[in-house]
């Protein structure tokens, strides 16, 4: 080859490596949190991707927008990641979902919720959304009632349950409603407890001490991305908790009662998947979770100074040693 062919053939490659990834279908990230608190989030959405033909930086990229759990700051930046038109939005969780909804009515968008997508206004029909709209649901304000029951169960000598939320939630109501009614039919005292900040979290479990109650912890990302921080802070004060997730079992917490998080955001990566590869979001029905598991960990029951009812942990899908 000439020098002078060498030369041209030089200083075009970048262009067409450019011109190469620019010709990637785009996928736009909205998170609540930080790309470490979404860590597990990301895993699955990016297998699923894996799983349908698509990776991260080979045949598609991804955009993400962070609010670092200040929820105020979600219509900025869903705004923002609309005008950058991507092939799909998703949006996840539910605090996320709602702000993209409200942000676009053309951008195919892929959320996840744990409450009713119907009640929530997210989509008209779970088999048939229409609109730009589709995603997945896993059963997790509906268990909030199971979670106060499973706790009483454990805790029987406990007659204050302390429910905590994040305000900004919009399914913060929804949850202390389910509570209060579960608490009254147990004949139990409920207290609601308000975090969405390290700070209020702290006074929370502060407060936990004081009353002397048992914790159940309300769905919220702000907690999903602090799961190892929640069942530290609640061996720490000796408070028995029970939260959604397994991943709160496995890092120390009492119990968990819940869907499977990886699987249900594996599957919005392989809905998000489906439509770069041209499938309408309107024919894609809303895909529903129902399976529950519950893990006792035995180890911090323990170390609490408890001793779980037998029945309880024969029921148990997982029992850590």
């Amino acid at each position: 080859m000439r020098r002078r062919e060498f030369i041209t053939l030089m200083g075009t490659w970048p262009l067409a490596a450019r011109a190469q990834q620019a010709a990637m279908p785009v996928i736009g990230y909205l998170g609540a949190g930080s790309s470490e608190s979404d860590a597990v989030r990301l895993t699955a959405i990016r297998r699923g991707l894996s799983d349908t033909g698509f990776v991260e930086g080979r045949n598609v990229a991804i955009e993400y927008r962070w609010a670092q759990d200040q929820y105020d700051r979600l219509p900025a930046l869903a705004a923002e990641l609309v005008r950058r038109q991507p092939a799909v939005l998703v949006a996840a969780p539910t605090p996320v979902a709602m702000v993209a909804k409200a942000a676009t009515r053309t951008v195919p968008t892929v959320f996840f919720t744990g409450g009713d997508p119907v009640a929530l206004g997210l989509v008209t029909s779970l088999s048939r959304p229409g609109g730009n709209v589709t995603g997945v649901t896993i059963l997790s304000v509906e268990v909030g009632q199971k979670l106060l029951e499973l706790l009483h169960e454990s805790v029987p000598a406990a007659n204050v349950i302390a429910l905590l939320v994040n305000p900004a939630n919009p399914l913060a109501e929804t949850q202390s409603k389910d509570a209060q009614a579960a608490a009254s039919t147990l004949g139990l005292q409920l207290r609601v407890l308000h975090a969405s900040t390290e700070l209020e979290l702290q006074t929370a479990f502060d407060t936990l001490v004081q009353l002397r109650a048992a914790l159940v912890i309300g769905a919220d990302p702000f907690f999903t991305g602090r799961t190892d921080q929640l069942a530290a802070l609640a061996l720490r004060h000796g408070v028995p908790s029970i939260y959604n997730l397994r991943e709160f079992a496995m890092a120390g917490g009492l119990m968990s009662y819940g869907g499977n998080l990886a699987e249900a955001y594996r599957l919005v990566g392989v809905y998000a998947a489906r439509i770069l590869k041209g499938e309408k979001v309107s024919e894609l029905s809303v895909q529903q979770s129902t399976k529950v598991e519950m893990i006792i960990n035995l180890k911090t029951a323990r170390a609490l100074g408890l001793t779980i009812p037998l029945p309880l942990l024969a029921r148990a899908d997982e029992v850590i040693e």
